[in-house]
């Protein structure tokens, strides 16, 4: 055990030192109570990485990502570390890379609806840069006033509006990224389609497996001419899930449908109580429309029906810009709105077809009362993406353990709906375990081949979306030196 942590820490000095010559002595951080914030993203999991580096742009992330080669260490991109999966903890140690100096809108082509940003680039942020001009960025997290470009990347990200424009991969056209050998790569680019395979693609979802993204060309889409807010409420659970699949096969595609049901109603009245929303009802939809007047009016009169068909209490449109930002303050205020109503929380990201949503919810009902823990439910339900709220004091000893297997019941009920383990949150550390649910030995295998084409050492995000158990070891063992490696 001495000579292993001597080593360590000879491996540690020498890290840091040539971080520190490769950019500067004030991008780097070394000392456990400075990288220890850096520990945590937004999920429940956490590991304490060995550095943290805050690169200015792509040659000094070039620089960064030779020397984790050069030494065998892990290396990690971060955006704004609001990820909900352990996907930017440094699970196996290394190196942080904070993309949060990396933040400048290069260049705006409006004409031709597209940006050029660096991977630090806030989502909020080129909206507000755009809106003067009438445009903005469609993928809209519940996370981004704070959440970059190059996170929403990593996790193919959503948001309520993609259910009309579509998730984070449709609206990026082109990726810059710095393989493992520090070469910059760029897969397509500023033109609609590209020839040969779809590397942007592959890129979107990789979860930083695949390499270190430093900018981006995305999709640029132009502000609706007039939005309608619709707020239902509903008496029971059923009744709203049959309404969505009803205003779906009525023809009509809104761009955003969120349900929220009455455990996240009373605690989003608590934490934003002049959006109004009620709490005396099982659940509301939340629902918006845009384009013109002529098109709004039919669709909300059918919208309408489709309420009144399936037994909606109350039925109220926005009255104004303010009631509507209300609204929608309140629906992406819902998880930190959970800290009124329980200490912890631990949230899952199902996917299921939209049409099983009345059974699902029931199934996960029956979870929350067999292992006795309150889940609350918040989603958007039109392209049936959960995010079931599992509510606990981790306070209460082996209070996390007993979540997490609760979660993993969540996520086979999901399975077994035929539906996927992610939306939009990734797969990242909380459930790569979960993995084997829906894929075999055999499609986890192929997979494993393509990341080994871009990351053939596993130093890029090791410990992350495949389920195995000695990935962080083969790293470590590489760090310290105990194999033959060509680069110890």
């Amino acid at each position: 055990m001495a000579t292993a942590t001597s080593t360590f820490s000879v491996g540690r000095i020498a890290l840091a030192g040539a971080l520190r010559r490769a950019i500067g002595d004030d991008w780097v951080m070394t000392e456990p109570d400075e990288v220890a914030i850096y520990a945590y993203d937004g999920s429940v999991e956490h590991a304490l990485p060995d550095a943290v580096v805050f690169p200015q742009d792509t040659a000094d992330v070039q620089a960064v990502v030779r020397i984790a080669h050069e030494l065998g260490v892990p290396i990690i991109g971060r955006g704004a570390g609001t990820g909900l999966s352990g996907g930017a903890i440094a699970a196996c140690g290394g190196i942080v890379v904070s993309t949060s100096r990396m933040n400048r809108i290069l260049e705006v082509d409006y004409r031709n609806q597209r940006a050029v940003v660096e991977a630090g680039v806030v989502n909020a942020d080129l909206s507000a840069h755009t809106a003067c001009y009438g445009f903005h960025y469609a993928p809209d997290p519940s996370s981004q006033a704070a959440c970059t470009i190059g996170g929403n990347i990593a996790t193919n990200a959503g948001g309520p509006h993609t259910l009309l424009h579509g998730v984070t991969t449709n609206h990026v056209l082109g990726v810059e990224f710095v393989t493992l050998d520090g070469r910059i790569v760029t897969a397509g680019g500023a033109a609609l389609d590209h020839p040969g395979y779809d590397l942007a693609g592959l890129f979107c979802g990789s979860e930083g497996t695949l390499g270190i993204a430093t900018k981006a060309v995305v999709r640029l889409v132009r502000t609706p001419a007039q939005v309608r807010t619709m707020l239902a409420s509903f008496a029971e659970v059923a009744q709203s899930s049959a309404a969505v699949s009803g205003i779906i096969a009525a023809g009509i595609v809104p761009a955003a449908m969120e349900m929220m049901d009455q455990i996240s109603l009373e605690a989003i009245a608590q934490y934003v109580p002049a959006a109004n929303l009620p709490t005396d009802k099982a659940a509301v939809l939340l629902i918006e429309l845009e384009g013109v007047a002529a098109e709004l009016e039919p669709q909300e009169a059918a919208i309408r029906r489709v309420f009144a068909e399936h037994g909606a209490a109350e039925v109220r449109v926005a009255a104004d810009a303010r009631e509507r930002a209300l609204l929608w303050l309140g629906r992406k205020s819902a998880f930190g709105a959970m800290g009124r109503i329980s200490p912890n929380y631990y949230v899952q990201d199902g996917v299921i077809p939209r049409t099983t949503i009345t059974g699902v919810l029931a199934q996960i009902a029956d979870v929350s009362d067999f292992f006795n823990i309150t889940i609350a439910n918040v989603f958007h339900a039109g392209d049936g993406n959960l995010h079931p709220l599992l509510l606990f004091d981790d306070r209460e000893n082996g209070a996390l353990d007993r979540v997490i297997e609760c979660g993993t019941s969540v996520l086979q009920v999901c399975a077994d709906a035929g539906g996927m383990l992610s939306g939009e949150h990734g797969i990242g550390m909380e459930k790569h375990h979960n993995m084997g649910l829906v894929f075999c030995d055999h499609d986890l295998e192929r997979m494993q081949l393509l990341r080994q084409v871009f990351n053939p050492r596993n130093l890029f995000n090791p410990g992350k979306i495949f389920p195995t158990a000695v990935s962080c070891a083969e790293v470590n063992n590489l760090r310290r030196g105990v194999t033959a490696d060509p680069h110890p």
